[in-house]
């Protein structure tokens, strides 16, 4: 992997990881979704991975941080520039019990291309990718195609464009967190 920028500390716990992602204009279905799956992975001792994007993965990182789990959020940007701004205090406490990652050097701007590299380095920190919603077009599916050519297993949970797309693409479907956490124990078995 490049040359990553690390604020916190990186455990070697964090290598049982997953990915959460999804839609930035979240649905309060994504919400709710996204509490439920990050509380089970979290009481299986499972790091969650995500983007301190707005929408899914500002709530997986908070559901992470409340139910006493760790969390890893990914930036699109030099680590001295919180993007949104509005996750400035998130990422303080994220650096916490967890860390803040870039592979983008202090002062680097958060632009557009910036995040297709960021959701490659989520994808290179995680076991599995779990998607929790999105839209047809959107970053997520990046994120998802990463890991496809990556050979990271992408879980998607039915019901959104993105999600059903991906699933008819050959995406594992997820239909309670028991599957995500059924599938780190068979990898960790072998």
């Amino acid at each position: 992997m490049e040359d990553l920028f690390v604020l916190g500390k990186l455990l070697p716990t964090d290598k049982r990881a997953v990915a959460v992602v999804g839609s930035r204009k979240m649905t309060p279905r994504g919400m709710e979704l996204t509490k439920k799956y990050v509380k089970e992975l979290v009481k299986e001792k499972i790091t969650i991975v995500s983007g301190l994007a707005r929408g899914i993965d500002t709530i997986a990182h908070i559901t992470a941080l409340e139910n006493g789990g760790r969390t890893i959020a990914v930036l699109g940007s030099g680590l001295d520039i919180i993007y949104p701004p509005e996750n400035k205090e998130l990422a303080e406490r994220i650096t916490k019990s967890g860390c803040l990652i870039s592979g983008f050097p202090y002062d680097t701007k958060p632009e557009g291309k910036n995040f297709l590299a960021r959701n490659r380095i989520i994808v290179k920190l995680s076991l599995a990718v779990l998607v929790i919603e999105g839209l047809r077009r959107s970053g997520t599916l990046s994120t998802a195609s990463h890991a496809g050519n990556d050979g990271v297993e992408v879980f998607a949970i039915p019901g959104s464009e993105a999600c059903d797309y991906l699933i008819d693409n050959g995406a594992t479907v997820a239909n309670s967190p028991k599957d995500v956490i059924k599938y780190l124990k068979q990898i960790e078995s072998i």
